[in-house]
């Protein structure tokens, strides 16, 4: 009795380090995603990869909203010669979430030779690979990668992996400004950050 009693609190110990173990690697990659978000590396490039969120009804969600300012930002301040913006067509919309960027950035007084729309993705992935076929296009070869805070390290990697030399330089107005609202998003950054990372390192990718 006292060996098998001696075994489980064995595996009972091993358990628990693995569990502190994983816990330590989380917050280690959540750590990163917190410190990386307050990095603005804006500097001269092609064009602004603007990383879509939703719209309705064909008008740009304040989120997205935030995010076009600041590329249209960029581009009055001559960072950027062009603008792309993305988002395919959201359940029970009509109008894709490029097209309603687009129409909103055109408000803006952006040329419409300057807007380029990828209007066929619908995850952060998507975006970046279509918007390189519009960068390869149309003569691009850099990019600043444009969206909120949190969401900018996963982004610099899947942009580093879709072979766009990209700069971050996230909204200074994101709409999550507070803990209540930020703790949520980071805590989905690190989950589909952490995903992502260990995906990449599947044989055959």
């Amino acid at each position: 009795m006292r060996e098998k009693g001696d075994r489980w609190r064995r595996r009972g110990l091993v358990l628990l380090g693995l569990a502190l173990g994983l816990a330590v690697y989380v917050a280690a990659n959540a750590a990163s995603i917190l410190a990386f978000s307050g990095r603005d590396q804006k500097t001269r490039a092609d064009a602004a990869i603007v990383l879509g969120a939703a719209t309705h009804a064909g008008q740009v969600s304040p989120v997205y909203r935030a995010r076009l300012d600041h590329a249209v930002a960029l581009y009055r301040a001559g960072y950027v010669d062009k603008l792309i913006v993305t988002g395919g067509t959201g359940a029970g919309e009509t109008c894709s979430d490029g097209a309603a960027a687009q129409g909103y950035v055109l408000a803006q007084g952006v040329p419409a030779e300057d807007v380029l729309v990828e209007d066929r993705s619908a995850i952060t992935q998507e975006n970046l690979e279509n918007a390189r076929e519009l960068m390869d296009a149309a003569g691009c070869d850099t990019a600043i990668l444009v969206s909120d805070p949190l969401h900018m390290k996963r982004a610099m990697l899947l942009a580093q992996d879709a072979g766009i030399r990209a700069y971050s330089s996230p909204t200074p107005t994101s709409r999550y400004v507070t803990w209540r609202t930020k703790l949520p998003f980071l805590a989905r950054e690190t989950f589909f950050y952490i995903g992502y990372r260990w995906y990449r390192l599947l044989p055959g990718r």
